[in-house]
């Protein structure tokens, strides 16, 4: 379930809307603790006391926690994704991966996790997860690379540059996870730097390989 919350409907009532911010509260107050906690942090009455509703007023939204974490992984990516891939027309796919590693691999969004990217938040627990969560997982993943490539996030076709987007974000989600996970402030801000180094160098090896023609060794 995914609704978008940007704007009212012309003519909506006082029940309608009341319903929709109370909606909205729940995706926020869920989708900072699906980043925080992870995809067990989410209890139910946790989120509706984050929210700042009552417990019975889950049911008038969803039918089950795992319905809510579905929900609230997709409303998280939406609200971030945009925030660190930005505009995508720089010059070159070198260029553009550059600035991806560095809008994504900095202490900023290693340190405040309930605004951070929900791929990096809940790292390998997604395997774990049932079906239904890990088909949304694959949706959101598909539209991120999408984005990456500068395509319409719902574009059925892959664009040229699909697999360097898979390495690169798979390069930026794993130096994340790894930046959060140890202890020494040094090494993590070390993790960060060389895997934003790496991201660059990726990209300017693709740069360079296009330059050179079809089947050019870089």
């Amino acid at each position: 379930m995914m609704v978008d919350m940007r704007n009212s409907p012309s003519g909506e009532g006082q029940r309608a809307r009341q319903k929709r911010e109370s909606l909205t509260r729940i995706l926020n107050a869920s989708a900072a603790r699906l980043r925080v906690d992870g995809p067990d942090g989410g209890a139910i009455g946790k989120v509706m006391r984050d929210a700042g509703l009552t417990h019975g007023a889950f049911y008038s939204h969803f039918a089950s926690k795992d319905d809510l974490a579905i929900a609230a992984f997709r409303h998280g990516l939406a609200e971030s994704r945009p925030r660190w891939i930005g505009k995508t027309r720089d010059a070159s796919w070198g260029a553009r991966a550059a600035r991806l590693a560095r809008g994504y691999l900095n202490r900023t969004h290693r340190d405040e996790r309930a605004d951070s990217c929900a791929f990096s938040a809940i790292g390998s627990d997604a395997a774990r997860m049932p079906a239904e969560f890990r088909s949304a997982y694959e949706e959101e993943l598909r539209k991120t690379l999408n984005a990456m490539g500068g395509r319409p996030v719902d574009d059925p076709q892959e664009h040229e540059l699909y697999d360097e987007a898979i390495a690169t974000l798979a390069l930026c989600i794993g130096g994340l996870v790894l930046s959060r996970a140890v202890e020494s402030e040094s090494f993590s801000s070390r993790i960060l730097r060389v895997c934003r180094n790496a991201a660059a160098r990726m990209g300017a090896a693709v740069d360079e390989r296009a330059e050179r023609g079809p089947g050019a060794e870089v």
